[in-house]
């Protein structure tokens, strides 16, 4: 993977909401100046959502995403309607297109009450403007027109102040100092990428790099050596996972150490709602059904750590006989009342609402949710090291 290219889960999601020949397709054209979406005055056009990663002035990387109308009607309507209201999981600024000759409708006011609901910022953009004028009445809105392109900078410019609204997280250099010595520990198995590293990898060494931190890269198998050979104690100790207990027994005590799991777990999910839940693995019983759930669909190696190691694992720590069930991609269970818990991995390929929407899905049904790192440093009893780097979970950390 290039570092010159931004990861979709680390753009700002912006998704076109509205109902069916509101303009949608046509204003996210204008808005790109692209043919991204089919145009056409037949009713639902637009069915499954559609998404195209870009570069958009003043915002930077972005992901653009219509969807399909939420007034669709019939039994495939009602489906692609269920598609469009899932995108919300992900989006981080909504433009809710209207049509100015017909104006605010139910189907409008029921979106509106859902952006407000999951607290995304969005925008009431009046499309058709050339056909009726409309006067907007509040900052968010403004009245526009893809055919002739009326006030579509302004649009642009709207939706980049929203945009500041997002909260600018890191993922490791919050929690260091300039000139900081890092040793970051990458396995190279079968299960390893041939010739790359994985995401979160290169995200956290290239953060290091732009915050002036010196990132140290080394395998499991030299770590000893690497360690030996440094003129100065690393500030921190960042390794792969599934070799958290091996790494642990090689890393001074005096040395932090965490894993890249835990580190994206606390950037795009919540790290104490996971920690809290990794207590659970202590109550499982013979029969129960534990989801483990990946936000990628990487192809399955024969030691995978989500299919294999990770039940094995937990199989072996309780000695229970477990039932897994296994959910990727963009798959996520709705019924999750059947499971006693669940493990997500660290969510490198979602964006953070997604994550954090995932997480709440759990807590609201009352389902004990962690991560793949927190709980493998559970069940190697190095939890509490693993996360005294994060000084506001102190209080939380029992093991």
């Amino acid at each position: 993977m290039s570092l010159n290219n931004t990861p979709s889960a680390e753009r700002v999601h912006i998704a076109f909401f509205g109902k069916r020949n509101s303009g949608k397709s046509s204003l996210l054209n204008a808005v790109t100046n692209q043919n991204i979406a089919i145009v056409s005055d037949i009713l639902g056009t637009t069915t499954d959502p559609v998404f195209k990663a870009m570069e958009l002035l003043p915002l930077g990387a972005v992901m653009m995403i219509d969807t399909a109308g939420i007034d669709d009607q019939g039994e495939l309507g009602y489906m692609r309607v269920q598609k469009t209201l899932r995108i919300l999981n992900k989006t981080d600024i909504a433009v809710l297109v209207i049509d100015s000759q017909i104006g605010l409708t139910d189907y409008e006011n029921d979106l509106i009450q859902k952006f407000t609901n999951k607290n995304i910022p969005y925008i009431i953009a009046y499309n058709k403007s050339d056909l009726k004028k409309i006067f907007p009445k509040n900052e968010n809105e403004i009245a526009v027109s893809a055919a002739t392109g009326e006030n579509i900078h302004q649009l642009k410019e709207l939706i980049a102040k929203q945009s500041n609204k997002i909260e600018n997280k890191q993922i490791v250099a919050h929690l260091l100092n300039k000139n900081d010595l890092v040793v970051l520990v990458v396995p190279i198995d079968e299960s390893a990428p041939k010739g790359r590293l994985i995401l979160p990898q290169v995200q956290t060494i290239r953060e290091l790099l732009d915050n002036e931190m010196i990132p140290v890269v080394t395998r499991d198998t030299t770590l000893k050596v690497t360690l030996s050979s440094l003129g100065k104690k690393p500030a921190l100790v960042i390794t792969d996972s599934q070799v958290f207990g091996k790494v642990s027994r090689d890393v001074p005590d005096d040395i932090p150490l965490t894993s890249f799991s835990i580190l994206m777990a606390n950037y795009k999910g919540d790290l104490k709602t996971l920690v809290r839940g990794v207590k659970a693995i202590d109550t499982l019983k013979d029969g129960d059904k534990v989801l483990i759930s990946e936000g990628c669909t990487h192809h399955r190696q024969c030691n995978d750590i989500g299919t294999v190691k990770l039940p094995n694992l937990l199989q072996k720590y309780t000695g229970k006989s477990l039932d897994f069930k296994w959910t990727s991609g963009t798959e996520f269970e709705e019924n999750l009342d059947k499971y006693s818990l669940i493990i997500h991995c660290g969510g490198c390929m979602l964006n953070e609402r997604e994550m954090q929407y995932r997480i709440k899905c759990a807590v609201d049904r009352n389902t004990p949710v962690t991560n793949y790192g927190t709980a493998i440093a559970y069940m190697n009893g190095i939890l509490k090291r693993s996360l005294s780097v994060f000084k506001d979970l102190s209080e939380i950390i029992q093991k």
